[in-house]
């Protein structure tokens, strides 16, 4: 394949470069979908069957981007999504992309398996961004409350629970690469905090590596037991961040959230790498919006390469999206500058949409500005009024 040699300009560029400079086995780990990848394929192709219904005539000569999230105000519906070692593309990882989400001036997702701990990359903020924290939760729960209640100390704004990884997924790219994470590279979220060398990092322990901690925390050590009824009322005993949901597809899981008290959830099938075969994010994501009815907040990811697609995300009821592989596509390009220059253009062709579609604020957006194939998941398709009453109301507040 030919690989594009000039500046990038869109996300596909970054992945091409990232694709030829990453080596084999990390492109393959960050790439991959389950079995087939038909959820991983179709995460993309799925919102090429929206069509957009632009209006004219309309005042756009100031666009904005900004919304309200868990209460608070973000520049821009678009955030990092959790991600685990970000150091296989770039020797700055997490620190980098965080810099980088910092100055976008969203939110960013850390993942429970970053080989940054919690602590040092909520540093890299200055306070210009929110930070969640993504959360597995073990057999040991002793492990899990350890990151919680360090993360509450650090600052995180939230807890994003991932709920569709009872077990692994099985990634045939990683099987035929018997993928290991590099030895040198470590998940720091498990390493003790209070020791740290002289530059400030943690100790590396050679009896712990990533690869060794990665096999032991997710596969062997993950609770499967875990329940709405055992899982989140635990949680809300030992914290009392939000609680938000992340891997939720259906109507039926989206009243069982506002039932346990979640303050919100993340549509998503996991960027197609558990199991194989679930309706793309985007089709998933009207019926959760409406079961949602505004008790609790919407969000989504998977698939999003286009400004247009984060826009008709947010038209189908979206508060915010958030994206992962474009982030470690820009980090192996130029770290920190190209994970900055991947949300800048996601931003950028956001701002360009909305203009061209008629909306000057992201209140603006409904489902009037989408046409939604008949042919694809449509049994839980809002009512007509529902979307742009909550949208301007959303209007009203900013």
């Amino acid at each position: 394949m030919a690989t594009y040699a000039g500046v990038p300009v869109c996300i596909k560029d970054l992945e091409n470069i990232a694709r030829a400079s990453m080596p084999v086995d990390a492109w393959g780990y960050y790439d991959s979908g389950a079995n087939s990848e038909q959820t991983k394929l179709n995460n993309t192709f799925a919102f090429d069957e929206y069509r957009l219904h632009p209006r004219m005539l309309r005042d756009v000569s100031a666009i904005s981007t900004e919304t309200t999230v868990l209460g608070q105000r973000i520049r821009t519906p678009l955030g990092v999504a959790p991600c685990a070692m970000h150091k296989l593309a770039h020797s700055e990882g997490e620190l980098a992309t965080s810099r980088a989400a910092a100055s976008h001036g969203s939110i960013m997702i850390l993942s429970t398996y970053s080989t940054t701990s919690l602590e040092r990359v909520i540093a890299q903020g200055g306070g210009a961004t929110q930070y969640w924290m993504q959360l597995y939760v073990y057999r040991d729960r002793a492990v899990s409350e350890s990151i919680v209640r360090r993360a509450e100390k650090a600052g995180f704004k939230a807890l994003v629970l991932t709920v569709d990884a009872p077990i692994l997924g099985r990634r045939l790219v990683d099987a035929r690469n018997k993928f290991n994470p590099p030895a040198h590279l470590h998940l720091e979220n498990f390493m003790d905090p209070s020791v740290v060398n002289q530059a400030g990092g943690y100790v590396p322990d050679l009896a712990k590596s990533t690869a060794e901690t990665f096999g032991a925390t997710f596969g062997a050590n993950g609770d499967q037991s875990l329940s709405w009824e055992n899982g989140i009322a635990w949680l809300k005993t030992i914290t009392t961040l939000p609680i938000i949901v992340k891997g939720i597809l259906t109507k039926e899981d989206t009243e069982l959230a506002i039932q346990y008290g979640c303050a919100g959830v993340i549509v998503s099938n996991h960027g197609g790498r558990q199991l194989d075969g679930t309706l793309a994010s985007i089709d998933a994501l009207p019926q959760v919006v409406e079961a949602a009815q505004d008790k609790i907040e919407v969000y989504m990811d998977g698939g999003i390469r286009r400004g247009s697609d984060i826009f008709k995300a947010l038209a189908l009821g979206a508060r915010a999206v958030f994206v992962a592989r474009p982030v470690l596509w820009g980090l192996a390009y130029k770290g920190e500058e190209g994970a900055r220059l991947a949300l800048e253009l996601l931003q950028s062709e956001l701002e360009l949409t909305m203009a061209l579609a008629g909306t000057a604020n992201t209140g603006q957006i409904d489902e009037s500005f989408v046409y939604q194939p008949t042919n694809r998941w449509v049994r839980y398709k809002p009512a007509p009024a529902q979307g742009g009453r909550r949208r301007r109301e959303l209007a009203a507040k900013l």
